[in-house]
């Protein structure tokens, strides 16, 4: 029976061993994603009050994003002027530009009703600005990991493949050489790292051989270099513990702006709400004006009235619909916004639910919510830690400084077999041992000093950094607390003038004849003013709260996207204002 070769029997591995590499690769990417999510939640699990771990989000291909992305000359659409046409209007009537700017206004057959609990879990699922923050963290939990394996035994395997020819002495010979270079190598905690390598030759003479056709040798070598003075110690495992902490850092940044993205969502939904009414304010002011104005008409065809009065009126209603038109042009500008924040698509009509929920203000004096900022703001936990790098920084140059003193290890085990069916063995006698340590004089040491005087320097830095945060947040804190008193008492006094403008209004729609154009149109604007100042009121208050919840730390985020009330926090449900802008 014909034997193949060992050299062919490697080549034939060689392949079969590449083709398993290619395949695994593309099936080892679960694996990946199935440790980032295992990181991912075990940091998040740490800091504890419900912080939740992002979500890996797999990676979708575009055609566009393939398309061109291979073209040294990418094309640009930049026609002249002379290419773009223009269609200027032939008319600009009035009406036609008002019933324009009013389908503008109106929505369709099919509008999205969005609740404030919808934005909320929306925003979580496909808001750009919440995916770049979940890969912030995921990215850092992937640096992780390369570290980690950096710290584990990696293996090595490279297989060389050459031919000799010798055209010499008159006479042709050739030779396959096969070479297998296999090896494992292991960092040390300490400093330093350790090796075991196999190196395996095996030559078949392929023409004009003399003697063996066939020859193998084998070497096993350990090795271990082991730094004693400089770069020993855990300065060794600096890039580790660096990432380890960094991640804790990442999942502290990421609950922190899942807050902070709650509140921006809240506002900015506060602030659309607060326009819907503003505009409701301005319809049902343009009505009123309108049956003013109608009255002032009434009494000047009557001989009751100057002319004057209703040109007055005229006007003041005029006024008023172009601000209410302006009105709903920057209402649909802040819906098209708040579509992108959320991620869904612009062209799809949405409406905003009125807010159902009253939230309660807290009981809480100025030192208190400072003290408890210091304790619970995620940010301030990380600045403190960040001295403590800067700290371990400085150490780590100060170990720059010393001697370096290494000692390298080696034993090398060797086999030669000529013999192709035998496996190889390795023979103690058949050896080598060596040791060596290498001392070197700090003779030259000035950039490892700069670099002390730079480390000192960011400690400095640092602890300033810390102190000048501390102060911020407390003044944060305190002004946070202030803020919410300043809404409520806004609120209550703007409560009251609508009550005074609305007794106004009516006492004297109800003296038509005695009372000037001018007065009621004064008494109007005083009224509309109020009514847009005390739903300010309303989402400045609700604002407040959360800023304060968030800005002293005590915010807390459900899974969903929603506020988790804190123990004993009161949230009101109310009826909401169905008036129709």
């Amino acid at each position: 029976m014909h034997h193949q070769s060992p050299p062919l029997r490697a080549i034939r591995f060689a392949i079969l061993l590449s083709a398993v590499s290619c395949a695994s690769a593309c099936t080892s990417m679960s694996s990946i994603d199935r440790q980032i999510d295992a990181l991912v939640a075990e940091r998040s699990g740490i800091l504890g009050g419900g912080a939740v771990p992002p979500i890996l989000r797999r990676s979708m291909d575009s055609d566009y994003a393939r398309a061109g992305m291979h073209d040294k000359l990418p094309e640009t659409n930049n026609p002249s002027a002379s290419e773009i046409s223009y269609e200027p209007q032939e008319q600009r009537e009035t009406e036609q530009v008002q019933d324009r700017l009013e389908k503008y206004a109106t929505k369709g057959s099919s509008v999205l009703l969005i609740t404030f609990t919808d934005a909320l879990e929306i925003a979580q699922r496909s808001s750009r600005e919440y995916i770049s923050a979940e890969e912030d963290y995921i990215l850092s939990a992937i640096r992780l990991l390369i570290e980690r394996h950096l710290w584990g035994p990696r293996f090595f395997d490279d297989v060389t493949f050459s031919t000799d020819y010798d055209l010499g002495d008159g006479s042709d010979t050739a030779a396959l050489n096969v070479i297998n270079d296999l090896r494992v190598t292991q960092r040390l905690p300490y400093g330093g790292n350790v090796e075991a390598r196999l190196l395996t030759q095996a030559t078949q003479q392929l023409t004009g051989a003399v003697g063996d056709q066939y020859t193998q040798s084998s070497e096993l070598a350990l090795t271990a270099d082991i730094p004693l003075m400089r770069d020993a110690g855990l300065i060794a495992q600096e890039d580790l513990i660096q990432a380890e902490r960094d991640l804790i850092y990442a999942a502290r940044r990421f609950e922190r702006f899942r807050r902070e993205f709650l509140v921006q969502i809240a506002s900015e939904y506060f602030s659309i709400i607060a326009q819907q009414q503003s505009i409701g304010n301005q319809h049902r002011s343009v009505e009123s004006r309108r049956r003013s104005a109608a009255r002032q008409r009434d009494l000047v065809d009557a001989g009751r009235e100057p002319p004057n009065e209703a040109a007055l009126a005229e006007q003041n209603l005029l006024t008023s619909i172009d601000s209410l038109n302006r009105q709903r042009d920057s209402l649909i500008v802040s819906l098209d916004s708040f579509k992108i924040r959320l991620g869904i698509p612009v062209d799809t009509e949405i409406e905003l639910a009125p807010i159902d929920f009253e939230l309660i203000e807290p009981a809480i004096t100025l030192s208190e919510a400072a003290t408890r900022a210091l304790i619970y703001r995620l940010d301030h936990h990380t600045t403190k830690d960040q001295l403590h790098d800067a700290r371990r920084s400085v150490e780590n140059a100060r170990n720059q400084l010393l001697p370096s003193l290494d000692l390298s290890l080696g034993a090398s085990f060797f086999n030669d077999d000529t013999d192709e069916s035998q496996i190889a063995s390795f023979d103690i006698d058949d050896s080598r041992l060596s040791a060596a340590a290498t001392l070197s004089l700090p003779l030259d040491r000035q950039i490892e000093r700069l670099n002390l005087r730079s480390s000192a320097i960011r400690f400095e830095r640092a602890q300033r950094e810390l102190d000048r945060e501390r102060d911020q947040i407390i003044v944060d804190a305190r002004a946070r607390v202030r803020a919410i008193d300043t809404a409520r008492s806004a609120l209550s006094l703007q409560e009251r003038s609508v009550e005074i403008n609305e007794f106004r209004i009516s006492e004297l729609e109800a003296k038509p004849d005695t009372t000037p154009a001018q007065t009621l149109i004064d008494a109007q604007n005083d009224l509309l003013s109020t009514l847009n100042a005390r739903d300010a009121a309303v989402r400045n208050l609700r604002t407040a709260i959360l800023n304060y919840l968030v800005d002293t730390g005590q915010m807390r985020v459900t899974p969903e996207g929603h506020l988790d009330p804190l123990e004993g926090m009161e949230i009101l449900d109310i009826q909401p204002d169905q008036t129709d802008p």
